[in-house]
């Protein structure tokens, strides 16, 4: 080859390597995971189950406090976001009004519930909404996947709130969380199980179960935009969540009939009337065989 022609074609390879890293560098792919219960100014069941009077309003109510996230997403460089519905049948957001930078995923059943649409190519996730995990003194209608049937879960020895469980997730695919939204009690628990990197912002401080003290809209929407953005600027210094395999997980039920069902689960141990465990060296079966003890809870 003549010394024109390679030098040509170490320009054009440059030029090509060069545009790949910019690119690469420029891409800012965000998924948001969106629960209801730690919305801005929801404090009731009346509002975050569809037969409930203030159904509607809390609905629009969501939808802003994610819309907030996003707008701060895009103010961090965001190329793609994708917003995960996560509450109840998970039709809830108001597809009419969400910004439309964003993609949504509606509906279930879903394989991975709250994290459905999470791979390896997202750089960074965020909880708009989330709750505490069952139990929780002041936290705003407080509970762990299905009220009705959890008591507890507890992986390798933490007991988690959904803000772990699916923080463990994202983890599973080298993925940090960064950002928590909801009520202080869910705030706390992030610093608690993920760490003080996490960005937190608390929309409302329980006073009981079922009443808070709420910031304004306005001003909930403005800590979250800025916040996210922060977030998002920060993200490689958060670390994904991981824990040491096997993943060994109990499940405890509110009785013990409940745990009679779950037990049939083939290499599910019972560790005590109400208590089952199961055992997986990779997250995402883990999660799976929990979501079919839980079902499996249902009492007929």
């Amino acid at each position: 080859m003549k010394a024109r022609e390679l030098t040509r074609a170490f320009v054009v390879g440059l030029v090509i390597c060069l545009s790949t890293s910019i690119t690469e560098a420029q891409k800012l792919k965000v998924f948001i995971s969106v629960d209801m219960e730690g919305i801005t100014g929801v404090v009731h069941t009346d509002q975050t189950s569809v037969t409930g009077s203030d159904y509607s309003r809390a609905r629009k109510w969501m939808t802003e406090d994610v819309n907030a996230a996003i707008l701060g997403a895009l103010d961090a460089g965001a190329t793609e976001i994708i917003v995960n519905d996560s509450h109840g049948s998970m039709r809830n957001i108001l597809l009419s009004d969400l910004h439309p930078a964003a993609s949504l995923i509606s509906g279930s059943p879903k394989p991975l519930l709250q994290m459905d649409g999470i791979d390896s190519s997202v750089d960074a996730v965020m909880f708009i909404g989330y709750h505490p995990r069952a139990g929780t003194m002041n936290g705003i209608l407080d509970h762990t996947i299905s009220g009705g049937i959890v008591r507890s879960i507890v992986i390798n020895g933490m007991e988690m709130p959904e803000v772990g469980i699916n923080a463990l997730i994202a983890g599973h695919f080298n993925v940090p969380v960064v950002l928590v939204a909801g009520d202080k009690g869910v705030c706390d628990q992030t610093k608690e199980i993920l760490g003080n990197s996490v960005v937190t912002v608390a929309v409302k401080e329980a006073i009981g179960r079922y009443a808070a003290m709420n910031l304004s809209l306005e001003k909930a929407h403005q800590l979250i935009r800025q916040q996210a953005k922060i977030a998002l600027e920060k993200r490689k210094q958060i670390q994904p969540f991981k824990l040491m395999a096997p993943y060994r997980i109990e499940l405890t039920y509110h009785t013990s009939s409940m745990a009679d069902n779950g037990s049939a689960v083939p290499g599910a141990k019972r560790l005590s009337p109400r208590t089952v465990q199961i055992e997986s060296n990779d997250m995402i079966t883990g999660f799976r065989l929990l979501m079919l003890l839980i079902t499996l809870g249902r009492e007929t």
